[in-house]
């Protein structure tokens, strides 16, 4: 997969600087996130990035001491091309998605850590990971097949063979009889998690604290009035089960034991090693990465449905979870407990189905329109894996909910009681001599009649300087003023002697006197707006042999 596919590349979308790429202004869209993890935090700094304004809620925030930390905290995190070792994820659905999602957000983490100063602040660096396996990769067809698409994906450092098995000092019996490894970005999660949330807040995000234990299609349009939003994005994984009635979520419990890994009782460990779910022993992983300079994680644990955030250093599972470790790499048996935190311990959000990254399937019954909730949920022990992959398929939701026109309430009674003034502005083109046209594409029988009420009512606005080369807004002779604050869409390459451009969308506002207009692709556009939304066709039509369009 070639790196100018991705749905997002670092610089190119996104920035570590401390300000946004494209600066919102007061007209941007709003966008409010429920969930304050590594998933809702990655949602916001591409967001901002973007130039929207971004409200993140969350009902806790990462936290440093010693008591339990978020599941985002917890997580392993070392980069892993799916399926995950906890062995979940395996429908095609998933696969096909996650496998599009991690190289995004290995792209990313990867430009992170080749910055050493970024890396550090971040907490990111590439690390070696090994996989270990009990047979032969050629003779697990599975197995085999992954390796090959890892080969193929862009991963760096790929080197297979049982020379691993020693250079990592793993115990041959446990360490099975073939290994690749690959070089991953693995994150400090505390560091990370700070870093996270420092940059979207130098960025003009809002960091809310609150909890919302409803279903929010039921309260969406109280959420949007609240926080003054446009859309909401739900990152709140397990919580899927309320705020998206979604009943196929599910916990899978996971422990890790931390251990000091400054080189004084054992070899430092400096290679993520693990054994995958199916090969290891009843979904009880091995699996051994390094936290930090001085701190190694031991792993791990996968139970399903359990709810209970209850055990100890003492519990069996986690006693065994230890000895296969020792097992697997016999230096452990030397390891000291990290003082200030030996055991971590969370909830994994899965989803039976699959992981949710798609809009809110049902109406709102409020107002019968459809809704405004972009889903983002479920990624198991994948979060920071997928982290940016799924942002930037959650951007491209959020566009187009953003574009989608709004029912209109009582049109007749609407058109009655108010008179609409469009004042336009056209920047990014100057012209001698022009014509503009405005032609309504609007119904007899449901929508509002533009003021002469008629079908196709015609706004002829010639010698009227579409734009100016200095940039300034000019007057138009149509009567209604240039002083509003309203954006036409570029048009790209135009024709110098007869251009015409069919846009589709628009919606007005009675109570306001300007027109915004915005276009991704110069057939759309958005006039916006007091809530009152009309669909009509404008079509431009410039006479001059002398056309100089500014992009």
């Amino acid at each position: 997969m070639a790196s100018h596919t991705r749905s997002l590349m670092f610089w190119r979308d996104l920035t570590p600087l401390p300000t946004p790429m494209v600066q919102p202004t007061a007209s941007s869209p709003h966008i409010l996130i429920i969930g304050g993890g590594v998933t809702g935090l990655s949602n916001a700094w591409t967001l901002l990035d973007k130039g929207y304004h971004v409200t993140v809620v969350s009902k806790e925030w990462a936290t440093y001491g010693s008591e339990q930390r978020l599941t985002s905290q917890i997580a392993g995190a070392l980069w892993e091309y799916p399926p995950a070792v906890c062995g979940q994820h395996t429908d095609k659905i998933s696969l096909a998605k996650s496998k599009k999602w991690c190289m995004v957000a290995y792209d990313i983490w990867r430009a992170i850590a080749d910055q050493p100063e970024l890396g550090k602040k971040a907490g990111v660096k590439m690390c070696p990971s090994d996989f270990y396996f009990p047979e032969r990769i050629d003779h697990d067809s599975f197995q085999r097949g992954k390796m090959e698409e890892i080969m193929e994906s862009g991963v760096v450092g790929f080197r297979r063979g049982t020379h691993l098995i020693q250079e990592r000092r793993v115990d041959p019996k446990e360490g099975g009889v073939d290994a690749y490894e690959i070089q991953a970005p693995v994150i400090d999660t505390d560091t990370g998690m700070k870093f996270l949330m420092e940059l979207v807040q130098s960025k003009g995000c809002k960091l809310v604290t609150d909890e919302i234990t409803q279903d929010l299609i039921d309260i969406e349009d109280e959420l949007l009035a609240q926080y003054d939003a446009d859309v909401i994005i739900n990152c709140t994984g397990l919580a899927g089960n309320v705020l998206a009635g979604d009943s196929s979520c599910y916990p899978i419990r996971g422990g890790l034991i931390r251990v000091v890994n400054d080189g004084k009782d054992f070899p430092k460990v400096t290679a993520g090693l693990t054994i995958s779910a199916d090969a290891a022993y009843d979904n009880e992983i091995v699996f051994i990465v390094p936290r930090s300079d001085n701190v190694l994680i031991l792993g791990g644990i996968t139970e399903a449905h359990e709810w209970d955030l209850d055990l100890t250093l003492d519990s069996p599972i986690i006693a065994r979870m230890r000895e296969r470790c020792e097992k697997f790499l016999p230096d452990l048996r030397n390891a000291r407990l990290d003082p200030d935190y030996p055991l971590a311990q969370g909830l994994r959000p899965f989803r039976s189905k699959n992981i949710r990254v798609e809009r809110e399937q049902r109406t709102n019954p409020a107002s019968g329109r459809r809704s405004k909730v972009v889903h983002n949920y479920g990624h198991g022990g994948a979060g920071w894996s997928l982290s940016f992959g799924c942002a930037g398929d959650v951007l491209k939701l959020v566009q187009v909910a953003l574009k989608e026109k709004v029912a209109l309430p009582s049109p007749r009674a609407e058109q009655q009681q108010q008179k609409l003034q469009v004042p336009m502005l056209v920047h990014d083109f100057s012209s001698s001599t022009e014509t503009l046209e405005v032609i309504s594409d609007v119904d007899d029988d449901n929508s509002i009649a533009p003021p002469a009420q008629q079908q196709q009512q015609q706004h002829k606005l010639s010698g009227m300087q579409l734009g100016g080369v200095d940039g300034k807004k000019k007057k138009s002779s149509s009567g209604g003023g240039g002083g509003g604050s309203g954006i036409f869409s570029r048009l790209r390459r135009p024709s110098r002697k007869n251009l015409q451009v069919p846009m589709s969308m628009a919606a007005y506002s009675s109570s306001s006197e300007t027109v915004d207009m915005m276009s991704d692709d110069g057939s759309q556009v958005l006039i916006g707006g007091g809530g009152v939304e009309i669909p009509i066709r404008l079509r431009i039509s410039i006479s001059t042999e002398n056309l100089h369009a500014h992009m």
